[in-house]
C-alpha cells in the first residue's frame, strides 16, 4: 500500500521538486506532529520511499539527519520511533541497484554517509544504542555502523577511537543472540582492518578467547550455518526474513577466523600475547578433520583455508618493519611444531588426497615454511613417517611421489616448494638425499610410475628423471630435475656425488652407461620437439620443460670444474649449446639461461686441455654466435618478465570471506594471473624461478661479461717474459744467441698481430653498439643497457691497447738489447782479429831477435851491448812514469780533500760531530802506524 502511494505520489523519478516536497512534509509531520500514531506513519512512510527512491535518499541527506538524530537522542522511551528511526537510516546508507546510470552521477547512499560521518557525535550516539534492550535496535545501529565503515572507514575508525568505551560495547555484541553476534563479528573484521590500535586493545579486551569460544561452540572446522535460537516462532521467521533480504549466510567459524586473521596480519605484540596465553593448541584443533575424512563441503573447505591461512600468518612472524620479527618467527614455528602441526598438515596436505587442492596446496606451503632455516623442524619433517603398518614410508618419498605424480600444476608448485625450503642451507639434509641417489637397471627405472611405492628416495628421483623417454612426455623428468637442482644448489659434494652417477643404456650390449648429466642433456635437446600425453607437439602449456632442464644444469655447473668437464666431454653438447641459444625460435629465458651456460664453461674452466679450455669455447662463441649478439642474449633474458618482475619476497595477500570462497569453488589453481601480464614463459616459472636462483644468474652476468672479453683479447698461449731468456746461456754462440732473440721478438710480433685483430673486432663492435644506440634514442629502457655495454667494450679496448703498447715497448727493448749484443759481438770480433795481428808480429820480432842472438853467438868478436848504461836509461824512464802517477794521485787527493770540507761544513751546520765521524777511519782504511807518521811529516 505505501509502495503504491510512493508512486502515486511522485509519478515518476525524474519529479526531483515532488521528492524533495514530499519528504520535507514527512520531516515534517516527524518532528512538530502531535499525534504519536501519526508521528510513526510519518516515519514508516519515509523509511519507504527512501527505501525505493535515489532522489528520496538525496532529499532526506539534505534535510533529514538532524530530525532523526533528535529522535535518537530524545526519545529512548518510544521504542518503536527509535526502530522506525535505525531502519530509516539505513535504508539512507543502503545504494539503490537501479537502471544504472551515467558513471559520474551522485551517489546519494555515499554522499548520506559521508554526512552522517562527519560528526563523531552522530558516532558515539549509535555506540550508545547498542545497550538497549530492544533486539531491532542494536541489529539496525550494528547494521548502520557497518555501513559507515565500508564507505568511511578511517573516519569512523578515528571516531570509535576516541569514544570512551566504543570498542568494549562492540565487543560486548559478540556475546549477544547469533543474529547480533553475526552482524558484530562483520563489523569488527571491517574495523580491524590495516587498524594497529584497534587490534591491540580489542585484544587487550579479551578477543581471542571469545573468539575460540565461538569456533569450539560452532564445531571447529565443520561450523556453519547458523542454528537460529529465537525466542518465539514470530520473531524467528522475522529475523530469517531479514537474514534473506540483506543476502547473509551466517558462517561462524569462518568470519571468527577472518578477525582472527585481522588481529594477527602484521601485529607481532598480538601473536606473542596469543602464543603467552592462550597458546597455538585452539588453532591447530581446528584443522582436524572431524566426521568423514572423505567429505569436504564447501564451507568446510573455506574453514580449513581460514584456517591454514592462519598459521601462514604465524609463519610470517609480524611486519617486515619489526625489529623482533625474525626472533617471533623462530618461536611461532617451535611451538606450532612442538603442538604437532606437522601431523594435522601431512594429513590434509600429503594424506589426505580426497581434500580439495586448493586445500592440500595450502598445507604444503605451511610445511614448507615451517622448515625453512629451523634446524629442529627439518630434522622432525625428515624423520615423519606416513601410512600404517607394514606399508609406511618417509613422508620426503610422499611428498615427492606428489611433484611426480600430481596432474595439478600448482601442487606441484607447492610440493617444489617443501624441497626448496628443505634443501635451503641444509648442507647435511641435501647430502643425506643425495646419498640415495643410487642407479637402477633399466627394467627398474623404466617401469610404471604406479610401483615406486616400496622405492627409495633416490631411486624414485632417478625414476622420474628418465621415465618419459620412450614416449617423448618429459614433464615428470622436468619435475624430477626441479628436485635435483634443490639437492645441489650450494653444494659441491652433491655435485661430486651425482656426476658419479651414470645410466645404463636401453640396450646395453650397444652402448656403454652414460652420466646422468649427459642425459639431461639429451632430454634438454629432445624437449624442443617433447609432445605431450595426446600426442601433439608441445606448446606454451608445457613450455617450462627446457627452462626447468637448464635451471638444473646452471645450478650443477655453478663453480664446480669436474661438472664443465663432464659436460664438454661430449663435443656435440657445445654444438647443441651454441644452436639453443642463436635460435630464434626459443624464448628469451630459454636462450638467456643457455647463455649462461655457455658462460659457466668459460669462467669455471679450469682445464687447459686442448678442445675443453676456456678459449675453445670463446672462440665458439665467438664464430658461431658473435660476442656482441651473444651479450645481447642477457640484455633481453634480463627484460623478460621472469627476470625483471621478480621481488626479493613473495608478497602474501590477505585470504578474506571472497578469496576464500572462490578458491574453494575452482578445482585448481594452476595458471592464475597468466593474462594479467604479457608473459611468453609459462607461468609456472614465475614460482619455480625464485629470487636465489634469479639473483645468482645476475650476479653471473657481469663475471661472464669480463671473462670472456678477458680471455677473448689476449693470446692462447701467453709468453711470459722472464729475464733470464734474454740472457746469453752458457756454451752457447753468439750466431745461435741472436737467432733466438731474433725467434722470440717474431713470436712477439705475432702474438701482437692476433691481439691487434681481435681489438679490431672489439672495436667494431663498439661501433655497433654505438651506432644502434644513436639510432633508436626513443628506446630509453635498453639506451642505459647499451651504453653499459659500450663502456664495457671501450674499457676492454683501452686495456687492450695498453697491453699493445706495453708489447710494442717491450719489442723495441727486445731489439735494442738484440742490437747491442750484436754490436758486441763486432766488436769482439774486431778486438780477436787486432790480437790476432798483434801476436803475429810478436812472433815475427821474437824470430827476428833470436836470429840476432845466434848471429851474435856464431860472431864472438862483436862488442857487448853497455848493460849499465841499459840499466839507467830504463831507472831514468821507470822514474819519470811513476813521479807521473804521482803527480795524478795527488791531484785526485786534492779534490777529494776539498769535498770532505764541504761535507764537513755541512755536517756542523746540521749539528753533528764530525771529529767523531772521522775516528778510526785511518784504521779502516788499514794504513801501519809507520805510514801515517810519514804522511803526516
Amino acid at each position: 500500500m505505501i509502495k503504491g502511494m510512493v508512486g502515486l505520489v511522485f509519478g515518476n523519478d525524474n519529479s526531483g521538486s515532488n521528492e524533495d516536497s514530499y519528504v520535507e512534509r514527512l520531516l515534517d509531520r516527524i518532528s512538530n506532529g502531535v499525534l504519536p500514531d501519526d508521528r510513526r506513519n510519518a516515519m514508516a512512510e519515509l523509511q519507504s520511499v527512501v527505501a525505493e527512491s535515489r532522489g528520496a535518499q538525496l532529499a532526506f541527506g539534505a534535510m533529514g539527519f538532524p530530525v532523526l538524530m533528535g529522535v535518537l537522542k530524545e526519545e529512548r522511551d518510544d521504542v518503536e520511533m527509535i526502530r522506525g528511526a535505525l531502519e530509516t537510516l539505513v535504508s539512507a546508507l543502503t545504494p539503490i541497484d537501479h537502471a544504472k546510470g551515467p558513471q559520474n552521477e551522485v551517489q546519494p547512499a555515499l554522499m548520506n554517509t559521508d554526512l552522517l560521518s562527519r560528526e563523531a557525535e552522530n558516532i558515539s550516539l549509535l555506540l550508545s544504542l547498542l545497550s538497549e534492550e530492544d533486539f531491532y535496535v542494536r541489529y539496525y545501529t550494528l547494521q548502520i555502523l557497518t555501513a559507515l565503515l565500508t564507505n568511511s572507514q578511517n573516519r569512523l575508525q578515528e571516531a570509535i577511537l576516541t569514544i570512551p568505551r566504543g570498542i568494549t560495547r562492540l565487543m560486548d555484541m559478540l556475546m549477544d543472540r547469533e543474529v547480533i553476534r553475526n552482524e558484530a563479528l562483520l563489523l569488527l573484521t571491517h574495523l580491524t582492518r590495516e587498524a594497529e590500535e584497534i587490534q591491540k586493545i580489542l585484544v587487550f579486551e579479551g578477543a581471542f578467547e571469545k573468539i575460540f569460544s565461538i569456533i569450539k561452540e560452532e564445531g571447529g572446522s565443520e561450523g556453519g550455518v547458523v542454528v537460529q535460537d529465537s525466542y518465539n516462532h514470530e520473531l524467528f521467521l522475522a529475523c530469517f526474513l531479514l537474514m534473506l533480504s540483506t543476502a547473509l549466510v551466517e558462517k561462524w567459524t569462518e568470519d571468527c577466523l577472518e578477525l582472527l586473521n585481522n588481529l594477527l596480519r602484521n601485529n607481532a605484540s598480538n601473536q606473542v600475547l596469543l602464543r603467552e596465553t592462550l597458546g597455538f593448541d585452539a588453532i591447530i584443533s581446528i584443522l582436524k578433520l572431524r566426521g568423514s575424512a572423505y567429505s569436504f563441503t564447501q564451507q568446510k573447505t573455506i574453514n580449513l583455508l581460514s584456517a591454514l591461512e592462519t598459521i601462514n600468518l604465524l609463519l610470517m612472524g609480524g611486519s617486515e618493519s619489526d625489529p623482533g620479527k625474525d626472533m617471533n618467527k623462530l618461536t611461532n614455528r617451535t611451538v606450532l611444531v612442538q603442538n604437532k602441526v606437522f601431523d594435522y598438515l601431512l594429513l590434509l596436505g600429503v594424506e589426505s588426497q580426497w581434500a580439495p587442492i586448493p586445500v592440500r596446496c595450502a598445507a604444503l606451503r605451511c610445511i614448507g615454511d615451517l622448515i625453512v632455516g629451523h634446524p629442529k623442524n627439518l630434522d622432525t619433517l625428515a624423520s615423519k613417517v606416513l601410512g600404517e603398518q607394514p606399508q609406511v614410508e618417509p613422508a620426503l618419498n610422499s611428498i615427492l611421489r606428489i611433484i611426480l605424480r600430481t596432474s595439478s600444476v600448482q601442487e606441484f608448485i607447492e610440493a617444489d616448494h617443501v624441497f626448496k625450503s628443505f634443501c635451503e642451507r641444509n648442507s647435511d639434509g641435501q647430502t643425506m638425499l643425495a646419498s640415495t641417489l643410487i642407479p637402477q637397471p633399466y627394467s627398474m627405472t623404466h617401469a610404471p610410475i604406479e610401483e615406486d611405492v616400496r622405492m627409495s628416495f633416490g631411486s624414485m628421483l632417478l625414476h622420474g628423471l628418465t621415465l618419459g623417454e620412450s614416449d617423448g612426455d618429459l614433464e615428470t623428468c622436468c619435475r624430477a630435475a626441479s628436485v635435483l637442482s634443490h639437492i645441489l644448489r650450494d653444494n659441491i659434494q652433491c655435485k661430486e656425488r651425482v656426476l658419479r652417477i651414470e645410466l645404463e643404456s636401453p640396450t646395453p650390449s650397444l652402448g656403454a652407461p652414460e652420466p646422468l648429466m649427459h642425459r639431461m642433456v639429451k632430454y634438454l635437446a629432445l624437449a624442443s620437439n617433447m609432445k605431450n600425453k595426446d600426442g601433439k607437439t608441445s606448446t606454451k602449456e608445457n613450455s617450462y620443460v627446457q627452462p626447468i632442464i637448464l635451471k638444473l644444469l646452471v645450478t650443477w655447473l655453478a663453480d664446480c670444474p669436474n661438472a664443465i668437464q663432464c659436460f664438454l666431454a661430449s663435443r656435440p653438447h657445445l654444438t647443441y649449446l651454441l644452436e639453443l641459444v642463436s635460435n630464434p625460435s626459443a624464448t628469451m629465458c630459454i636462450r638467456g639461461l643457455g647463455a649462461v651456460l655457455l658462460g659457466e664453461c668459460v669462467i669455471y674452466n679450469k682445464s687447459g686441455e686442448s678442445g675443453k679450455d676456456a678459449f675453445t669455447v670463446v672462440d665458439a662463441i665467438s664464430q658461431k654466435i658473435g660476442l656482441t649478439s651473444y651479450f645481447l642474449k642477457f640484455d633481453e633474458m634480463m627484460k623478460s618478465f621472469l627476470f625483471s618482475s621478480v621481488k626479493p619476497t613473495k608478497l602474501h595477500k590477505p585470504l578474506t570471506r571472497s578469496a576464500a570462497a572462490s578458491m574453494a569453488e575452482i578445482d585448481d589453481v594452476d595458471e592464475q594471473d597468466s593474462s594479467d601480464h604479457k608473459n611468453e614463459d609459462h607461468p609456472i616459472l614465475s614460482s619455480l624461478f625464485d629470487s636465489h636462483f634469479v639473483n645468482f644468474v645476475k650476479s653471473l652476468e657481469g663475471n661472464i661479461r669480463e671473462t670472456i672479453v678477458d680471455v677473448y683479447s689476449r693470446p692462447k698461449s701467453e709468453v711470459a717474459v722472464v729475464p733470464a731468456e734474454l740472457e746469453l746461456k752458457r756454451g752457447e754462440s753468439d750466431k745461435d744467441y741472436v737467432e733466438r732473440l731474433k725467434s722470440f721478438v717474431q713470436k712477439q710480433c705475432s702474438e701482437i698481430q692476433n691481439l691487434l685483430g681481435r681489438n679490431a673486432t672489439l672495436a667494431e663492435n663498439l661501433a655497433k653498439t654505438g651506432g644502434s644506440v644513436s639510432s633508436q634514442p626513443e628506446q630509453r629502457t635498453s639506451g642505459g643497457v647499451d651504453r653499459v655495454q659500450a663502456e664495457t667494450l671501450r674499457r676492454d679496448l683501452q686495456e687492450a691497447s695498453q697491453r699493445i703498447e706495453m708489447l710494442k715497448a717491450e719489442k723495441a727493448k727486445i731489439e735494442s738489447e738484440a742490437s747491442m749484443y750484436q754490436n758486441l759481438a763486432g766488436k769482439m770480433e774486431s778486438d780477436l782479429k787486432s790480437l790476432s795481428d798483434a801476436y803475429n808480429s810478436l812472433e815475427q820480432a821474437n824470430f827476428h831477435l833470436e836470429k840476432e842472438v845466434k848471429a851474435l853467438k856464431s860472431g864472438g868478436a862483436s862488442t857487448p851491448p853497455d848493460v849499465e848504461a841499459i840499466r839507467a836509461e830504463a831507472r831514468e824512464e821507470a822514474q819519470k812514469e811513476s813521479e807521473a802517477e804521482l803527480n795524478d794521485l795527488l791531484v785526485c787527493l786534492g779534490q777529494e780533500q776539498s769535498r770532505v770540507e764541504k761535507l764537513s761544513a755541512r755536517l756542523m751546520e746540521l749539528g753533528e760531530d764530525v771529529d767523531k765521524l772521522l775516528e778510526g777511519v785511518g784504521d779502516d782504511m788499514g794504513l801501519l802506524p809507520e805510514d801515517s807518521e810519514k804522511e803526516e811529516e
